[in-house]
């Protein structure tokens, strides 16, 4: 079995079997790391993991995660960043609603007097 060398900020160098170590490709690829619990402190710790990462984790036989990020995380936007009272606001005023439809519609135009599709069905 592969060993694998990497170093915590704690403690030092560490040597890691595969199963030890987490690997995550994102489509981003700025994005990817790898990850491991460190034996010594216990901390977890992640690190960039750039292709020339991706490829030595890869022959040692850590196994890879991929993780595809949504479109709409990556899609600009402008205006202030939502805060913590806009969100409390939100749901104070959804928890005052009997139901939170017609709310829902107003925010939809052309759609008063259907109901909203909420993408999800009863099993059965």
């Amino acid at each position: 079995m592969a060993t694998i060398k990497a170093s915590c900020p704690s403690c030092g160098d560490v040597e890691l079997t595969p199963a030890q170590v987490r690997l995550v490709v994102c489509s981003v690829n700025d994005w990817s790391y790898y990850s491991f619990g460190c034996g010594g402190c216990g901390d977890e710790v992640r690190k960039p993991a750039g292709t020339q990462v991706q490829g030595l984790l890869r022959t040692g036989g850590v196994k890879v995660e991929q993780w595809a990020v949504p479109a709409e995380a990556l899609e600009q936007h402008g205006g202030p960043a939502i805060t913590y009272d806009d969100v409390l606001d939100f749901a104070l005023r959804l928890e005052a609603l009997d139901s939170p439809v017609p709310a829902l519609t107003a925010l939809r135009p052309g759609l008063s007097g259907r109901p909203v599709d909420s993408g999800l069905s009863a099993a059965g």
